[in-house]
């Protein structure tokens, strides 16, 4: 179910790297309901046509790895090929582990920051060779650890506070030529492999919801909803925004998941 009107997205191509499941697979699914012509990248070919399948109304699917931006950008020209000019780009693909820093090895380190940064650039840069100008809306997914340390994720938190930067950056330079570049950041989100990580017991699942102002995790559907008002034509003077939709968790901070914390929480 959507509040948004039927077809909305009519004659829209759009891009969702990491499209195949949790958020991502839900954002997809979204616009392909809504009209739009999706594509969709992720690195397991088995994924992809899985994902594809789930999807419908003629998705299209790409098995690459973000870090490889040849990979990537090869992708994106055959999604602009089959669809013409892309006009939503989604760059949701990410890494995690619990770890803290003096037991993470600089190659672990390194990892998460080359799939959520170096990824979210490589997805960018080639949407924008491709890209409808202007109408463009490039929108990435971000994280609560980029403005609140949360422990067990300096890597992340670095990772994502660095997209934050990079949106803003991008938002700044394409603007003129019509581009809109945004990031959503998810709260505690029902069904999704960074919870599983985050929150892998009930206890901490009880913890992370008294965490957040509204007491209760949110769905990926709720996610989907703000990247298809993003993608509108309701945004189409956002740019450079960082749009919480995270129940209000970021108002807490992260310090919720400190082991610390859960083991006196009995």
């Amino acid at each position: 179910m959507t509040v948004f009107a039927d077809n909305l997205l009519a004659g829209h191509a759009a891009f969702v790297a990491g499209g195949t499941s949790g958020i991502n697979l839900a954002i997809a699914k979204a616009y392909a309901a809504a009209g739009a012509k999706v594509a969709v990248l992720s690195r397991k070919p088995e994924k992809v046509e899985a994902a594809v399948a789930e999807i419908g109304h003629g998705a299209i699917g790409f098995a690459a790895d973000v870090r490889e931006s040849d990979a990537v950008q090869a992708a994106m020209r055959s999604a602009a090929d089959a669809f013409g000019p892309l006009s939503i780009v989604v760059s949701g693909a990410a890494g995690n582990f619990i770890a803290p820093a003096a037991q993470m090895s600089a190659n672990a380190f390194c990892t998460v920051v080359e799939i959520d940064l170096i990824g979210t650039f490589n997805v960018l840069r080639a949407a924008y060779d491709v890209a409808r100008k202007p109408g463009c809306r490039m929108i990435n997914i971000s994280a609560p650890q980029s403005t609140a340390p949360y422990w067990g994720q300096a890597h992340v938190c670095s990772a994502k506070a660095a997209i934050d930067m990079l949106t803003r950056a991008l938002a700044l330079e394409w603007g003129p030529e019509g581009i809109c570049v945004n990031a959503i950041v998810p709260g505690p989100i029902d069904g999704t492999e960074g919870m599983a990580r985050l929150a892998p017991t009930p206890q901490a699942r009880r913890i992370a919801e008294s965490a957040t102002a509204l007491g209760r995790f949110g769905t990926t559907g709720d996610i989907a909803e703000m990247a298809l008002f993003l993608a509108s034509d309701a945004g189409r003077y956002v740019t450079g925004a960082i749009l919480n939709c995270d129940g209000g968790q970021t108002l807490s901070g992260g310090g919720a998941f400190s082991p610390a914390v859960i083991a006196a929480q009995g």
